[in-house]
């Protein structure tokens, strides 16, 4: 679903920051090669992680869901000199893929990228993170959120991507919709979570931003 008229999201990407040559490249590539390329977040979406990512200036970022890692490098842009970035992924079918992307870039060495699932990786992490992003399977939303925000440091943030669902978390529930209830479910967890302050933002699929208390 479309949540804005085509020419008002035009403009905004028009009146938005460019990609950079890398990101327009892993873009362009990601669409012509890779299943499912929706999944990438994009030249919009990408701008606004560095931009909130650049704000924070975080030491440790947390992301769960590389794809092929065009968040990830946005992430990476307001990391600190010496900060870390870790992404897990549990396609390993995109690794050489990814891995060639992030190579080509100034935070190769900061960038901790594990297969696996990240269920059982999260668990294992020891660092304390200032922000995380959520972009993976929607049914286990609500169990990232449980894993990571004790991994959290106060007034760190957590974003979790997808929250509209195309529109779907405001329609009729259709019969065996797992992955609508479970976002739905998330929703309502997080926003009624006194441990949090939430905003969700119409941004391209929906974005659920969080600061923790």
């Amino acid at each position: 679903m479309k949540f804005l008229a085509e020419e008002i999201e035009e403009y905004s990407v028009a009146h938005t920051e460019n990609e950079s040559a890398l990101l327009k490249s892993l873009n362009r590539e990601t669409h012509a090669n890779v299943l499912s390329p929706r999944m990438l977040s994009g030249h919009l979406q990408g701008r606004f992680l560095s931009m909130i990512s650049r704000m924070i200036r975080p030491d440790r970022i947390l992301e769960i869901g590389t794809y092929t890692g065009y968040s990830a490098l946005c992430l990476c842009e307001g990391l600190n000199p010496g900060g870390k970035l870790i992404t897990i992924d549990i396609n390993e079918e995109l690794e050489a893929f990814t891995r060639n992307y992030f190579n080509q870039t100034p935070y190769k060495d900061q960038i901790d990228y594990r297969i696996g699932n990240a269920v059982d990786i999260i668990p294992l992490i020891s660092d304390t993170f200032d922000l995380v992003f959520i972009d993976a399977d929607k049914i286990n939303y609500s169990s990232y959120f449980n894993l990571c925000l004790d991994k959290v440091r106060t007034g760190g943030f957590i974003i979790a991507d997808n929250v509209l669902w195309s529109g779907k978390v405001v329609q009729p529930l259709a019969k065996n919709d797992k992955d609508t209830q479970a976002l739905l479910d998330f929703n309502r967890m997080v926003h009624e979570d006194s441990r949090v302050s939430n905003i969700l933002l119409p941004i391209r699929d929906g974005l659920m931003v969080l600061q923790k208390l």
